[in-house]
């Protein structure tokens, strides 16, 4: 098992501080405050120090503790900053855009950065060996705003990124432009319905990426429940799977999901047929040390 954080090179993200339920961090010009469940030790700067530094702090509003909601709120905007604007990821040379919602995303999960480095590192490795004219093929499912999407495509992907809120594949959209890259496929759908379909039309991917949330719904009301749909979703993409020189990566949030059981999912659904499998925990690092998890992750080659 590894422990993966980003890199102290990336210059436009930085966790200055954690602690007390919270986090504060940096990403590009702005500073703001979160909540954080897992951050259960102290801050170590105070409180007044984190205020001066901040634009803006997340407020839990009616939602907190509703299913689906647990974050929902609004934002408590301290200094002056823009609506929008960017974050560059040079080492994949991404151009993220970054904005305030009502459920404390910002449209970035910098922890993902290992991830982001995974997926382009592996992508570059099969096309190498590919035929010439027929690039890797690549599905990212609950895909977000989209960078590993982009990252899997600046390595010469032919990808396919789906998400169930049309609000935020338009965000990928806007994404893959900032990044200068074309060509994305773009699909608005459940993502269990969509591995069973494309298994019945025979349709293979060499690399698969997926990061499911707790608790959603498709863009037809189709229910999803981790703990209970997570398995066969498991089965579903391995089927489609390319058998040689592919790879699967799994993402998990949830609390109380741990890299040992994202390994033996993953190992159970693939029947034990592997070249490698790897798990381990995403991190972040505040600047006084202190690590934070914040997801598992399982990797696996055939």
């Amino acid at each position: 098992m590894t422990i993966e954080y980003p890199s102290s090179a990336w210059r436009d993200y930085e966790l200055i501080d954690s602690g007390n339920f919270e986090k504060l961090e940096r990403f590009g010009k702005y500073v703001i405050i979160r909540p954080e469940p897992r951050a259960l030790w102290n801050r170590t700067l105070p409180e007044e120090e984190w205020l001066r530094r901040a634009h803006t702090k997340f407020v839990p509003g009616q939602g907190l503790g509703k299913v689906g909601k647990e974050y929902s709120g609004s934002w408590n905007v301290l200094r002056e900053m823009d609506k929008e604007w960017m974050l560059s990821y040079p080492k994949v040379e991404l151009d993220l855009r970054l904005k305030l919602t009502s459920f404390k995303h910002i449209g970035i999960f910098p922890e993902q950065a290992p991830n982001w480095d995974y997926i382009f590192k592996n992508v570059k490795e099969i096309a190498v060996s590919s035929p010439v004219g027929k690039p890797p093929r690549v599905l990212n499912l609950f895909a977000y705003t989209g960078a590993a999407s982009l990252a899997a495509r600046r390595a010469g992907a032919q990808v396919t990124h789906l998400d169930s809120v049309r609000q935020v594949v338009t965000w990928a959209r806007a994404n893959m432009e900032t990044s200068g890259l074309d060509n994305i496929r773009w699909v608005i759908e459940d993502a269990l319905l969509f591995t069973k379909r494309e298994a019945r039309r025979g349709n293979f991917y060499d690399g698969i990426i997926l990061d499911p949330p707790a608790f959603g719904h498709g863009p037809d009301g189709e229910k999803w429940i981790l703990d209970e749909c997570l398995y066969e979703m498991l089965l579903n993409v391995y089927s489609i799977l390319a058998p040689e020189r592919s790879f699967m990566l799994l993402n998990l949030y949830s609390n109380g999901y741990s890299p040992v059981m994202a390994e033996t999912l993953v190992s159970c659904a693939c029947g034990g047929k592997f070249s490698s499998l790897d798990c381990g925990e995403l991190v972040l690092r505040d600047s006084f040390g202190k690590l934070l998890p914040m997801s598992v992750f399982a990797r696996l080659k055939l």
